[in-house]
């Protein structure tokens, strides 16, 4: 077994214990059409203000409303693929967004990312998302998708050292490291996901040379 097919196997067994889902691709196409598949299988995540069942004011009524259309945030994509997932998206009826994500914290279906570089040891996904609609996209996403090329797979967090010093003198930047779904037990010590972030993570390696 080649170091390459080594290192996959590896991230995939780190990232499935976690709860990621991790899928094998072979084109960027692919990968878009895994997110309009999985947006047309999930139910529209609902806008839904604390105290909803009570009487409200008629602005906080309409809050409260049913969102009744997906929203895909897949900002800081190259343009050629994000038109591609736009018009995708929109034959499939859903919104494709790439910025204002402040707008939108409580209602994005999915958020589509490409990550920098992955860590095997630990199934961790690394991106540069120095503008905060890719941070919020990666946050605030009921389910996060994140493309991860086979050739950015590293063995350990002092393989991409060299490269993190470098960023550390670039100001400003932000290397977001996630790992798995978001889950807390803070609350008597109950396992719960997607408290603090995303329900689901879906990793697509993605076969590039």
């Amino acid at each position: 077994m080649s170091s390459k097919e080594t290192l996959c196997r590896t991230f995939t067994e780190k990232a499935e214990l976690v709860s990621a889902v991790v899928t094998e691709i072979g084109s960027e196409d692919e990968a878009l059409k895994y997110v309009i598949d999985l947006c047309e299988k999930k139910e529209v995540c609902q806008l839904l203000a604390s105290g909803y069942e009570a009487g409200l004011s008629n602005d906080a009524e309409a809050l409260c409303d049913a969102k009744q259309t997906k929203v895909i945030a897949a900002p800081g994509l190259k343009a050629d693929l994000y038109e591609k997932l736009s018009a995708l998206s929109e034959k499939a009826g859903f919104e494709c967004i790439d910025s204002g994500m402040r707008d939108r914290l409580a209602g994005v279906d999915i958020g589509f990312t490409i990550a920098e570089y992955g860590i095997a040891d630990t199934g961790t996904l690394m991106l540069d998302c120095p503008a905060e609609d890719l941070r919020l996209a990666t946050m605030v996403s009921e389910i996060h998708v994140c493309v991860l090329p086979k050739s950015k797979i590293r063995a350990n967090t002092y393989a991409v050292e060299k490269m993190m010093l470098t960023r550390m003198k670039k100001t400003p930047d932000y290397l977001a490291f996630i790992t798995g779904a978001s889950r807390t037990a803070d609350i008597e010590r109950v396992l719960a996901l997607g408290v603090h972030g995303p329900l689901e993570l879906h990793i697509l390696l993605l076969e590039d040379n």
